[in-house]
């Protein structure tokens, strides 16, 4: 049976009508292959605190007041007290689980019952949320919802194949949608080949992808002229075949790229909402490092709006039918080949995304306006009360009555409390009007920043 498309850009589906514990696990974004985890961490300083970006939407996403976030590093109470104080936001309660106890119930899931490991199992044991759903759904996901007796949003199947970025392309492929030229390659020692093939088909560039991947890891361009030279890692390959596949930009002749837009969708039980298209603000390395809305370069009703919701539809009931339930994303390419213009998927992203966060807060309060999300890493760390302090004195804080503000979502925090990077976003009625809210706030803090990845 076909699911319901429901296309609604710019308002946000009524969503989870659940109260749920949310597991925050952040570092359970690669399932099983820990090749992947620890070039994560050696990439992304502080990816614990990443978690505090759930706590202004959980309420949104799971309506009413009966949610636990369950988090790996402690939040930033200046920015709770913003939220709920000023933001008038309603807020889940919050408990500190680490990755590593975390890790460890796989194998202690009995004494979960018992409440014999800490006070904090003890909370989300007792806890009256009928739901459990987490960043991911993995293998401690399930065992801790099958000892407390209560279902998961999510299968752990439809969780670990929804991102799976070669069972997409080959389910795209084979209904006939565009799809890039891919070669699967079985091991290191096969990417060569791969490589020199595309070479002769004209492109300067290739990418090996894993089959599940983000952030960048499990993922590198090579270029085609020397093919011999590659070392692939062999995590690249925990789930199977790679996918080698030719690179589009302006090296290839006759091509101009155009865009890397991403359309936000809702997945319930009977429908697939698609809810906001974005573009992705990609570094060198096409590496994510935020998020803006409405994209500049198509408009409603234009070829290229009608053809990512075609595509974006088709991608969103695959995913459903793999038996996953929540916010994702899929991710594109628009490319002008010759003046005809072509879009193709990239990936899904079956879970909470770097777009998730600015989107639902975006149309939560300013629906159907303007918003650009940026990442910014200091080069020096302040003090979050100083940071909300500037702001608010300068008059870019943004309150509920404002047409226009800085709403920072979430801070990354080292030892010693200091905010080492944020994820901040500029509401406003045009995306000009956030372009030159971002840099005029960036002229008036006493630190210097650079954008950095997701």
């Amino acid at each position: 049976m076909s699911v319901e498309i429901k296309s609604m850009p710019g308002h946000l589906p009524v969503f989870w009508n659940r109260n749920v514990i949310f597991f925050a696990n952040m570092l359970s974004i690669f399932y099983d292959n820990h090749g992947e985890l620890e070039k994560f961490k050696q990439q992304i300083r502080g990816v614990e605190t990443y978690g505090g970006r759930f706590i202004p939407i959980i309420n949104l996403i799971f309506r009413g007041d009966l949610n636990l976030l369950v988090l790996e590093k402690p939040p930033d109470q200046t920015l709770i007290r913003y939220f709920r104080e000023d933001l008038g936001l309603s807020l889940p309660n919050i408990v500190i689980l680490s990755h590593s106890v975390y890790d460890s119930i796989l194998t202690q899931v009995d004494k979960l019952k018992h409440d014999e490991i800490s006070p904090t199992l003890t909370m989300i044991h007792q806890h009256q949320a009928t739901w459990i759903d987490g960043f991911v759904s993995d293998n401690i996901l399930m065992n801790i919802a099958k000892a407390l007796n209560k279902p998961t949003i999510s299968s752990l199947e439809g969780s670990k194949r929804g991102n799976n970025k070669f069972l997409l392309h080959n389910n795209l492929s084979e209904k006939g949608f565009p799809v890039f030229d891919t070669i699967p390659a079985s091991s290191p020692d096969d990417v060569p080949a791969c490589i020199a093939t595309l070479r002769k088909k004209g492109y300067k560039k290739g990418v090996v992808k894993a089959q599940i991947g983000a952030s960048g890891i499990g993922m590198t361009n090579l270029p085609t002229t020397s093919y011999n030279s590659y070392s692939i890692p062999e995590h690249f390959f925990f789930e199977g075949p790679c996918m080698v596949q030719g690179w589009l930009d302006e090296t290839v002749t006759n091509i101009r790229h155009l865009g890397s837009p991403s359309i936000q969708m809702f997945l319930d039980d009977k429908a697939v909402s698609l809810y906001d298209i974005t573009e992705q603000i990609l570094n060198a390395e096409s590496v994510h490092e935020g998020n803006l809305s409405p994209p500049s370069y198509f408009s409603k009703g234009d070829l290229i709006y009608e053809e990512l919701f075609r595509q974006a539809a088709e991608a969103g009931s695959w995913l459903h039918e793999q038996g996953y339930r929540g916010t994702a994303s899929v991710d594109f390419l628009v490319i002008d080949r010759r003046g005809t213009v072509e879009v193709r998927v990239c990936e899904i992203n079956a879970r909470v995304t770097g777009a998730t966060y600015p989107s639902v807060i975006a149309r939560h309060f300013l629906p159907r306006d303007a918003w650009l999300m940026r990442n910014v890493r200091f080069i020096k760390p302040l003090r979050d009360t100083s940071l909300l302090t500037i702001l608010d004195q300068a008059g870019y804080l943004y309150h509920p009555n404002m047409q226009e503000g800085v709403l920072p979502i979430n801070f990354n925090l080292d030892d010693e409390g200091s905010v080492i990077k944020g994820q901040f976003l500029c509401l406003g009625k045009t995306l000009d009007d956030c372009l030159n809210m971002l840099e005029q706030i960036e002229s008036i803090l006493p630190a210097k920043w650079h954008y950095d990845r997701d």
